[in-house]
């Protein structure tokens, strides 16, 4: 079967099952046995067909949602698996939701079925009052023994489940999928309001899974790590079915805090990742690298110059005169193992590309790993296009960029260049809500993403922010807050940054600092970087501000933050300041620190 023949998500797995049935398929790691398991493609299959027929056992119709909440496992992918083979309508919901959000989701999809990890995670949800989920007809736990009732809905071990449909007749299942069913709900982030669920078709992810795979190949013999969410597309696609398509090995991370041993255990070739991971190992790096002796932070800044000016050479970049391919070469020769091996191997030293989706990444990171050999790469894409619009090829590059178009994805410029789409991985729409749906789209049927695109660099996507984040002080003045984000993020000593002024008379900033060079900077001025009211230490928050004026010296004046609040603790997915793809929740984060916001503008300050 070539890749033109497949009609449905289905049929890929169904491939690799024919071409590539006992190579290793998955692999995740026993916390029990304290031991990584492998799984082949015949292995992963029949634990599918189990799965089927529990599933048919249910009596079950085409059609019919069911939801997981789960990690990343091959529990999840065995769910999807068994769902779409039975034409039955997958929702994933984002692991770590508010039990309140993942009650929304059950119930406004309709979903009749739930597999979840354990039964406290369950009674979470049931005990909300915002949603009816009375219609969930079975829930099923993954790691827990228990079996009972929780009002009307029955809930079990998914052992239990699985075995009580055990003598189910295989020639009874339901017949697959159509192109055009569909293939996923998945619901959107839901940085403003309640999240929307996507409707996505087989035929629209099938084509979104071919035109990526055109653009970041995978090999069999690739091992690519996933630790991004399964209930976001991005990774279901670039990593997930793109994987099954090849007969990639696919490695299960045990979660964003063990990455690091996850690096060295499975040594992947290939991953997909969101920015904010990569900037955090460049700002460590970078603090190892000024703590070097001199003649050690001479040599590396010699290696990451020549090493990005060849790798600006092979990508058609314009480089800095004065230095010559030759020169740069025999430089790379001499030092580039000793600057470069230590910092390739905390990834495994095989790692040869990564996609970076979700958010843009800084051009400084993409520039660092680049210049190392890691070909760091730029997606970009929406989840109602299954998701992937654009994404930078292996050769010309243009890190500031997020690549060319995917095949058969068309892009434009349009009122207040707002980039918009057209092409077959288009949603069929939002679930149940027809005004919204229509809203999302333009007259001549184009699907408006909402974020301003540049398409002068030779038809390659460059997004200036989103049109909703610019910012207007009360003075008129126009500010788009990326830009200015990454570039007062150049200092490492600023881990994380948002610009404030919407309706305000100037800009300001929240700022988190890097707990390390913060402590250095309260040092040199003579503070205790313990001290609770650091805010309130006049000489520090000046100095801050005086970096922050020169990382941004190229803005102009009015767009440039008079004041700061310092914060140490980070933005994280837990602590709801980032979605599950780690970009910044702008308006949970207004409201977090309103108070703090308000005393920028309380204080007096210099122009």
């Amino acid at each position: 079967m070539t890749t033109v023949d497949f009609k449905t998500l289905p049929e890929l797995l169904v491939n690799a099952v024919a071409n590539f049935g006992d190579k290793e398929g998955y692999r995740y790691f026993d916390h029990q046995q304290a031991q990584w398991v492998s799984v082949t493609w015949k292995e992963f299959h029949a634990r599918v067909m189990r799965w089927r027929k529990a599933f048919a056992a249910m009596g079950l119709q085409r059609g019919d949602r069911v939801s997981m909440l789960l990690v990343n496992s091959l529990d999840a992918l065995t769910f999807d698996q068994a769902a779409l083979a039975n034409a039955l309508v997958p929702v994933p919901l984002h692991s770590i939701d508010t039990p309140d959000s993942s009650a929304y989701i059950l119930s406004d999809s309709g979903s009749k079925f739930l597999v979840t990890t354990t039964r406290a995670r369950w009674n979470a949800i049931a005990a909300t009052t915002s949603s009816d989920i009375s219609g969930i007809q079975q829930v099923v736990f993954t790691t827990e023994d228990e079996e009972g009732m929780s009002g009307n809905t029955p809930y079990c071990s998914a052992e239990s489940w699985l075995q009580k449909a055990a003598d189910f007749p295989e020639e009874n299942l339901p017949a697959g999928p159509n192109e055009t069913d569909l293939a996923a709900i998945i619901y959107t982030s839901g940085t403003t309001g309640r999240p929307k669920g996507v409707m996505l078709t087989h035929k629209a992810i099938l084509s979104n899974v071919l035109d990526t795979h055109d653009r970041y190949p995978l090999l069999a013999d690739d091992v690519t790590l996933s630790y991004l969410p399964l209930s976001h597309s991005f990774e279901r696609t670039a990593t997930y079915y793109n994987s099954i398509l090849c007969g990639t090995t696919l490695v299960f991370s045990r979660g964003v805090m063990s990455l690091m041993d996850d690096f060295r255990d499975a040594r992947p070739t290939k991953m997909c990742s969101v920015p904010r991971v990569f900037e955090q190992y460049f700002t460590k790096l970078q603090v190892q690298i000024a703590n070097s002796d001199e003649e050690h932070k001479r040599i590396a800044q010699g290696v990451l110059d020549a090493g990005w000016r060849q790798f600006a050479r092979r990508n058609d970049i314009a480089v800095e005169e004065g230095f010559t391919a030759e020169e740069d070469q025999a430089f790379l020769d001499e030092h580039f193992e000793a600057v470069a091996r230590p910092i390739l191997d905390m990834f495994g030293g095989r790692l040869e590309r990564v996609i970076i989706g979700g958010a843009a990444l800084n051009y400084s990171v993409a520039k660092f790993f680049c210049a190392l050999g890691i070909n760091t790469t730029q997606g970009y894409g929406l989840t109602e296009y299954c998701p992937i619009i654009s994404i930078s090829h292996c050769e010309g590059n243009h890190p500031e960029t997020v690549g060319l178009p995917i095949r058969n994805c068309e892009v434009r410029a349009g009122e207040n260049d707002e980039l918009q789409v057209r092409g077959p991985s288009v949603m069929s729409g939002y679930w149940n809500k027809p005004k919204e749906t229509a809203e999302t789209f333009t007259a001549d049927g184009w699907l408006k993403t909402g974020d301003q695109v540049d398409l002068s660099d030779g038809g390659r996507v460059r997004i200036k922010g989103r049109i909703k984040e610019i910012l207007v002080t009360s003075t008129g003045e126009k500010i788009y807050p990326v830009d200015l984000e990454f570039a007062i993020q150049e200092d490492h000593i600023f881990d994380q940054v948002m610009i404030v002024g919407e309706a305000r008379p100037y800009i300001t900033a929240l700022v988190v600092v890097n707990e390390t060079l913060f402590t250095q900077l309260c040092e040199e001025v003579g503070v205790d970087p313990k001290a609770e009211n650091v805010n309130g230490i006049r000489d520090l928050r000046a100095r801050l501000v005086k970096r922050i004026r020169h990382a941004a010296k190229h803005f102009p004046q009015y767009g440039v933050p008079r004041n700061i609040y310092i914060l140490r603790e980070h933005w994280t997915s837990e602590n709801g300041l980032l979605t599950p793809t780690m970009k910044m929740r702008r308006r949970q984060i207004l409201e977090r620190f309103a108070d703090e916001i308000e005393s920028l503008y309380a204080a007096p300050t210099k122009r």
